[in-house]
């Protein structure tokens, strides 16, 4: 089995932001940073080559699989910023309707901007969504599952 690539790792959060070509998205990024430090109280870390991510937790699945991920993050891709919350944002319609112009996947949202969302809503979301898997963690240490 390969293992993971995307762990946490030493790389420097600052230097990767900071290589980020597009002004506005690098400006953008490190305004994320300091939204989700102050929600979290964690500091970011690196994850993989593209991830920041912050507080982490573990996991065992009744497979044997198991391994380390951000309890949150998000990483400035090339189109949007994809912020990575696993958990429970999807169960919050008005929550999601006053964030503003998003896109959402299975664990993911999808923002252009920094400027198109609402910064309260936001860090409700990623407080629920880090909520949530803190839950999760506890039952699959519970059950196994």
């Amino acid at each position: 089995m390969a293992g993971l690539k995307t762990t946490e790792n030493d790389l420097s959060v600052e230097e990767f932001l900071n290589a980020i070509t597009d002004e506005h998205k690098r400006r953008d990024s490190f305004t994320l940073i300091k939204l989700f430090k102050k929600v979290t109280k964690f500091e970011p870390r690196m994850w993989g080559t593209s991830i920041v991510g912050f507080g982490s937790y573990h996991y065992k699945y009744k497979s044997g699989h198991e391994g380390d991920a951000p309890l949150t993050g998000f990483s400035p891709r090339k189109q949007t910023f994809t912020l990575y919350l696993m958990c429970g944002f999807h169960e919050q319609p008005e929550l999601l309707k006053k964030l503003g112009k998003h896109k959402t996947g299975k664990g993911c949202l999808y923002i252009n901007s920094f400027d198109d969302v609402d910064s309260g809503a936001l860090s409700e979301l990623i407080k629920i969504s880090m909520s949530a898997i803190k839950t999760q963690v506890e039952i699959m240490k519970k059950t196994g599952k």
